[in-house]
């Protein structure tokens, strides 16, 4: 019996598994026939959700939990029993901008890079003229990371340069109309804004969180209820797209498919640079290879990790300016469903962690950590300034952030 699931995603390079899944014939072997629907925003692709329009959705991590808490809207509670992808972001400039703060050129280092920005943000202001950023939604991994990286180097979000919301598909038309002065956009933004010549990358997100949550399959609690059988067999035909989308083998084929007018509509050239981790940072300039950019596979990297929510959440906090509650905390963590990956995943060859949670940012060096089945090593996952998040201690963490 075939079960038909509408996933809505947006064009970016990451909504690769769902699209390969269904592609490739993975999902099909499972039983379930995808239909994917393209949009062009985050907030069009929530509603889809909620209206029922869709079953599950392509989504930025941090907007499953705000809307289980009702952040921003009446809270209607998520799930999310997979994650599509760490990592797979960069920080873009305006050419002149990105000169001033990484004179040397390629991809910056983010303590040396947000100090010479500091200089920058601070004379702008002064001139009553401050640095404004361009994010994808408020409630982003985007929008974190950059704060994070900002706060960490002394700049002020809200208080010493601006950061709007920009869709993904506009984020090179708003720096090179000089809406924006640097972006924070997954791929092919950041690449389709250096063709144009509208900027140039200076960092990619893996340098400030180098294990960083991104995009996640989010779904209507009571829809992951009622189709929960269906929805595990798309989860391990997601592992298999995972699979074969890092194989460099089939990097040409897929980025030929992921460019197609119904899925990013973009340049398969771009686009397979970002899955071989390589960026033309520069105009002109020659590719950097920086391992990891995108990372979909490889050290459960497809886990829901409790954690990872935990430290949204704590995110969260601290830019909306809330104050810290053990409770909606609690909620936030339900909201990564590791017992239903571990459900969809035992008895397959996927590497199931031993644990749901794990210290983030703890690890200099490659660890073996306990699994539940297979073997698992997880390697450096260092935020860029030492701090270490332990769930044990989110209130704080919190605190310490100031």
């Amino acid at each position: 019996m075939t079960t038909e699931l509408t996933v809505g995603f947006l064009p970016l390079v990451d909504a690769c598994l769902p699209i390969l899944a269904a592609e490739h014939g993975f999902a099909e072997d499972e039983g379930i026939a995808l239909r994917l629907v393209k949009d062009m925003s985050w907030a069009t692709v929530l509603d889809r959700l909620l209206y029922g329009h869709s079953d599950a959705a392509h989504m930025v991590a941090p907007l499953a939990i705000a809307t289980t808490l009702g952040r921003g809207r009446p809270a209607q509670p998520l799930a999310v029993p997979f994650v599509l992808g760490l990592n797979g972001n960069a920080v873009t400039l305006r050419p002149e901008l990105a000169k001033a703060v990484r004179p040397g050129g390629g991809i910056g280092e983010p303590a040396a890079v947000g100090a010479a920005l500091k200089r920058i943000a601070d004379r702008r202001k002064a001139e009553a003229e401050p640095l404004r950023f361009g994010v994808v939604h408020r409630y982003s991994s985007h929008n974190y990371m950059l704060r994070y990286w900002l706060a960490a180097c002394g700049i002020r979000p809200d208080a010493d340069v601006e950061i709007s919301t920009v869709p993904p598909p506009f984020c090179a038309d708003a720096l090179a109309q000089g809406e924006v002065d640097g972006i924070c956009v997954g791929e092919p933004w950041n690449s389709v804004a250096v063709e144009q010549g509208a900027g140039e990358i200076v960092l990619a997100t893996a340098q400030i969180w180098r294990r960083g949550v991104e995009k996640v399959l989010a779904l209507r609690e009571p829809v992951l209820d009622a189709k929960r059988e269906a929805i595990e067999r798309l989860l391990r035909a997601l592992c298999r797209a995972a699979a074969h989308f890092v194989d460099p083998e089939n990097f040409e084929r897929n980025a030929a498919i992921l460019a197609r007018a119904e899925y990013i509509d973009g340049d398969p050239v771009l686009i397979r640079r970002a899955i071989s981790d390589r960026m033309l940072v520069a105009k002109g300039g020659e590719l950097v290879h920086y391992p990891d950019f995108m990372f979909q596979y490889r050290e459960a990297a497809t886990f829901p990790w409790v954690s990872q929510a935990e430290w949204l959440y704590t995110q969260m906090v601290r830019w909306d300016g809330t104050p810290f509650d053990a409770q909606e905390a609690a909620r936030a963590a339900r909201v990564f469903r590791p017992d239903v990956y571990r459900s969809a995943l035992a008895g397959t060859g996927e590497p199931l962690p031993g644990a749901s949670s794990k210290v983030e940012g703890s690890l200099a060096e490659r660890t073996v950590v306990g699994a539940q089945q297979g073997s698992i090593i997880l390697e450096p996952n260092r935020f860029f300034d030492g701090m270490v998040f332990d769930p044990e201690q989110i209130e704080s963490y919190v605190k310490a952030l100031g």
